[in-house]
C-alpha cells in the first residue's frame, strides 16, 4: 500500500512543471559528470593547442592552425557551423623561429632568453660587445628625455644594449598558496557583501606635458634602432628562470632594433662582469612577419537550440598566447574545458532550448580585440543595438588558468546571479560556491568585459590561483606540465551544468532595465591581489 502510495505521489509531483524541470537538471547533471569523469577529452584537446599549435601569437600562423584543428575536432565531435570567423588586426603577423645566445668573453657559456614579439631579427650571428645604460626616466617631458637621449647616443653605435641596472628580486619566503580556502571563496561569492579576490589599480595618466610609459617605450625603441645599436636587451626581473616578453607595440619592423629579455640570472652574471671589464655577446635572432595576419579569426561552433534556437549562449576563452612558451594555463586549458562543455553536452545528447556557441578568442592579449570585434558586429552595445542584442542570453568565460572553478561574477541584477547561483549550487562538492554581480562596464581583464562593456551579461568564472601569477602567466614556463588536470575536468562540469541550465530556462537571465544600465567605463586598470589565498585541500570528484 505504501508503495503504491509513493508511486502515487511521485507521479502526481512529475506533473508539477518546475518538479519535472528540476528533475530533468539532475538526471542531465548526472550525465555530465559521468561523461565528463569517464571520457574527458581535456588533456588530448590541450596536447594539440600547446604542443602541436603553441605558442599562438596573435596573428601568427601558429594560431590560425590552432583555429582550424579546433573547428575540425567541434565538427567531429558532432557541433554544426563550425568555422573561422575573421576580424581586422591590421598589424603583421609575427613569429620568433630561431634565437641562440651566448656569452664568448670573458668566459663561454649558453644564456637563456625570450624575442620580444615584433621586433626584426638580426639577419645572421652577431657579435658585439656590451653597452649598458640607464632606464630612461619615468613619464619626462620632451626636453628630458631629449636630454637622455642626448647622453647615451655615443655609447650604444654597434653596440649589444644593456637597458637599465641588474636588480635581484625578493625571496619569497611567504609565497602565496594555490588554493582559495572555503571562508574567502564565499566571502567573494556573497550575494549580499562580496569581498573581491582582486581590486582594479586604476592607470594615473602621466601630468600634462609629460610622456607616459608606453610612449617613453616606443621612443627608446626607435632612437636605439636609428642610432645604430645591435640588439636591446632587458632584465627579466623574475626568479628562478622565469621570463615574461611582450611586445613592440608599433607591431613595425623599422621601429624597433633586434630585442630580447635575458633571464634575472644572466642578466646579473653579465652586469657584474661588465664592472671589471669588457663583455661580448653572439646573438642570432630569426623572425619573420607574415602580411596576411592583418586579418585574423574568432573559431566559432553551435550545439543547435530548438524552440529557442534564435536565442543564443555564448561559452569561450582566449585562443591566443604570448610567445615565451605554448601558452597552457593562459589559455588553451580554458579553451579546452569550454570545447569540453561543449563535447559533452552533445555526446551526452542534450537538447538545449538556446542555442550555445562556442567562440574561441583571438587578439585577446592585445586588448581583448578578437572579442570586441565580435561583440560589435553581432550585438552592438545598448546605446546602439543590433537584432541579435535582444536575442543574447549570457556569455561565460574563463581565463584564469588551471585551478578549478569556484564562482562566477555576472554582469546584470541581483537576479541574475540567483539564477547563477542554483543552478550552480549542486557542485558545491566540486568547490563551487557561489556567485554574485558587478556592475562594472570597464573593458579589461578578460574577454567577458567586451560583453559588459556593451551592456550584455558576461559571466567571469572565478578559478583557484594554483601556480598563475607566480609562475605560468605570460611566462617562458606556461606548458602543458602545469596543467591540473583533475581541476579542469571539475570546472568543465560546474561550467556544462550552468551553461544547460541557462540554455533550459523559460526566461532568459535577468539584466538591467533600461533606467538601471551602468554608464560604460573606458578608464583600464590592473590586477591587485587583496590578500593572499590561504591552503585548500583539493575535493574528489
Amino acid at each position: 500500500m505504501f508503495k503504491r502510495f509513493g508511486m502515487v505521489v511521485v507521479l502526481a509531483l512529475a506533473g508539477v512543471p518546475w518538479l519535472a524541470a528540476q528533475q530533468e537538471d539532475s538526471d542531465v547533471y548526472w550525465k555530465i559528470r559521468r561523461e565528463a569523469i569517464e571520457n574527458s577529452q581535456i588533456l588530448p584537446t590541450l596536447h594539440m593547442l600547446t604542443d602541436r599549435y603553441g605558442p599562438r601569437l596573435t596573428a601568427s600562423p601558429n594560431v590560425k592552425a590552432a583555429g582550424e584543428w579546433a573547428a575540425e575536432q567541434m565538427t567531429a565531435w558532432g557541433l554544426v557551423n563550425a568555422h573561422l570567423e575573421p576580424w581586422e588586426f591590421g598589424h603583421p603577423g609575427w613569429a620568433n623561429e630561431q634565437l641562440t645566445a651566448h656569452v664568448v668573453s670573458p668566459v663561454e657559456d649558453a644564456l637563456t632568453a625570450e624575442v620580444i614579439a615584433w621586433t626584426p631579427g638580426t639577419e645572421g650571428p652577431v657579435r658585439s660587445e656590451v653597452v649598458q645604460i640607464d632606464v630612461p626616466p619615468t613619464t619626462p617631458t620632451e626636453e628630458e628625455l631629449q636630454a637622455y637621449f642626448d647622453g647615451i647616443v655615443d655609447k650604444i653605435r654597434g653596440k649589444i644594449v644593456f637597458v637599465g641596472k641588474h636588480e635581484t628580486p625578493p625571496v619569497a619566503f611567504n609565497p602565496p598558496t594555490k588554493r582559495r580556502d572555503e571562508p574567502e571563496v564565499e566571502a567573494a561569492y556573497d550575494p549580499d557583501d562580496p569581498v573581491p579576490f582582486y581590486r582594479r589599480r586604476p592607470r594615473t595618466p602621466p601630468e600634462e606635458g609629460r610622456l607616459d610609459r608606453r610612449e617613453v617605450d616606443k621612443r627608446v625603441n626607435l632612437f636605439l634602432a636609428e642610432n645604430g645599436a645591435l640588439i636591446r636587451i632587458n632584465d627579466a626581473g623574475r626568479s628562478h628562470g622565469q621570463i615574461r616578453a611582450f611586445s613592440n607595440r608599433t607591431y613595425e619592423a623599422d621601429q624597433a632594433p633586434a630585442a630580447i629579455v635575458l633571464r634575472n640570472e644572466d642578466y646579473g652574471r653579465i652586469s657584474r662582469l661588465l664592472e671589471h671589464g669588457a663583455v661580448e655577446l653572439e646573438i642570432d635572432i630569426v623572425n619573420h612577419f607574415y602580411p596576411e595576419g592583418k586579418t585574423d579569426y574568432n573559431v566559432i561552433a553551435e550545439i543547435p537550440g530548438t524552440d529557442k534556437a534564435d536565442e543564443v549562449i555564448i561559452i569561450g576563452g582566449h585562443l591566443d598566447s604570448w610567445h615565451p612558451a605554448t601558452g597552457a594555463t593562459d589559455n588553451a586549458i580554458g579553451c579546452a574545458v569550454m570545447m569540453e562543455v561543449a563535447r559533452i553536452l552533445t555526446t551526452i545528447e542534450a537538447k538545449p532550448r538556446r542555442t550555445i556557441r562556442v567562440a574561441l578568442w583571438s587578439g585577446e592579449e592585445q586588448g581583448l580585440l578578437g572579442s570586441e570585434a565580435y561583440v560589435e558586429e553581432h550585438f552592438g552595445s545598448f546605446e546602439e543595438p543590433k537584432p541579435e542584442f535582444y536575442k543574447f542570453a549570457g556569455y561565460f568565460n574563463i581565463d584564469s588558468g588551471t585551478g578549478r572553478a569556484r564562482g562566477a561574477t555576472v554582469f546584470g541584477p541581483p537576479e541574475a546571479a540567483d539564477i547563477l547561483r542554483k543552478a550552480l549550487a549542486p557542485f558545491e562538492d566540486l568547490g563551487v560556491l557561489g556567485a554574485t554581480t558587478t556592475k562594472s562596464r570597464r573593458h579589461g581583464g578578460s574577454d567577458h568585459t567586451s560583453f559588459n562593456t556593451a551592456g550584455l551579461p558576461g559571466i567571469g568564472v572565478g578559478q583557484d590561483p594554483i601556480e598563475y601569477s607566480s609562475h605560468t602567466w605570460h611566462t617562458n614556463l606556461d606548458t602543458y606540465e602545469r596543467v591540473v588536470a583533475g581541476d579542469a575536468v571539475k570546472s568543465s562540469i560546474a561550467i556544462a551544468a550552468a551553461v544547460y541550465h541557462l540554455a533550459m530556462r523559460d526566461d532568459p537571465l535577468p539584466r538591467f532595465e533600461a533606467d538601471e544600465m551602468p554608464e560604460p567605463e573606458k578608464e583600464e586598470g590592473e590586477e591587485e591581489k587583496l590578500k593572499p589565498p590561504k591552503k585548500q585541500p583539493t575535493p574528489s570528484l
